[in-house]
């Protein structure tokens, strides 16, 4: 019954592990495949070790998370280690960041090489500078990484938008435009958090991305309107904890969706219960399978 597909690739249960939780070594990507994710994404790897923001970089608000971790990560090469353990178990997605097509064309290869069983353009993240939303909010630039991943790899290529822009729909049109497999909606919201007692910006970088419960609205408008404009899979993703928030993104049209900071407010065992409770709903309102329930919304 809960069986998906995100274009040619089957999942047996619809939640993936969103990109930057419990995904950065092997064995903790293996964890979460066995404790009911149907896919795990990647943290963001990019071609050279980053050590990313300095600390402070993450702060707890109501409603959910900021984080500014400025992308840090071993590279792609210390990084195809912790793959090639994940990949022989499960459906592992590489995601990826760049600064050019020919940057992000190369990352994919090797991404592939390793194991992935797609790769997820990191085109959407708030914080980080030359790469992630300041590349990723200009149609004809989002277009032109995806033609070239597309021509470097025969793995899905999947690309994930950022909702800090009015410009959401064109950006999903130039994905499918230039071939790409499936659309990742949504990405962190650009905030910041100032400290009243010091009169000051909590976060080193002053800014950083708003995750959690605060931006499930905005996660399933944005995969609504792009519903409305392109006939790729679309992924959604931002502030799921529970079975209704899935719901939610699938009636607005998405196929599949993501799970990240109720990884750590609810822990791993967040998986299985969404897919139970998932699963009951669906037996008590007739949905027979994830696909009836897609896109229900618009009708």
């Amino acid at each position: 019954m809960l069986v998906t597909s995100v274009g040619k690739m089957r999942l047996e249960k619809p939640g993936m592990v969103a990109s930057g939780v419990m995904d950065e070594t092997g064995p903790s990507m293996v964890r979460m495949l066995r404790s009911g994710a149907g896919a795990v994404v990647t943290k963001s790897i990019g071609s050279e070790p980053n050590p990313g923001h300095p600390n402070p970089v993450f702060t707890e608000l109501k409603g959910g998370y900021i984080n500014a971790m400025g992308l840090p990560n071993p590279g792609i090469e210390l990084f195809g280690k912790e793959m090639e353990i994940a990949a022989k178990n499960g459906n592992i997605i590489g995601s990826i960041y760049g600064s050019s097509p020919e940057e992000f064309s190369a990352l994919a290869v090797k991404m592939e090489r390793y194991g992935a069983a797609a790769v997820e353009l990191n085109l959407s993240c708030p914080n980080a500078a030359g790469y992630g939303m300041e590349i990723g909010t200009d149609p004809s630039v989002v277009g032109s990484i995806v033609s070239a991943v597309k021509s470097a790899v025969s793995i899905p290529v999947w690309t994930k938008l950022t909702p800090n822009t009015h410009m959401i729909k064109d950006l999903a049109m130039a994905v499918q435009d230039a071939g790409g497999d499936a659309v990742v909606a949504i990405n962190t919201v650009k905030a910041m958090v100032i400290s009243p007692m010091f009169g000051k910006p909590i976060l080193s970088n002053k800014f950083g991305g708003l995750s959690g419960p605060a931006i499930r609205s905005i996660g399933v408008r944005a995969v609504f309107e792009i519903r409305t404009v392109v006939d790729i899979p679309i992924i959604g993703v931002g502030g799921i904890s529970d079975w209704k928030d899935a719901a939610q993104y699938l009636m607005a049209g998405a196929c599949a969706f993501q799970i990240g900071s109720a990884v750590g407010t609810k822990g791993i065992e967040v998986f299985d219960t969404i897919n139970s409770e998932l699963e009951r709903f669906m037996k008590d309102y007739g949905y027979s399978s994830i696909s009836k329930m897609v896109g229900v919304a618009h009708e």
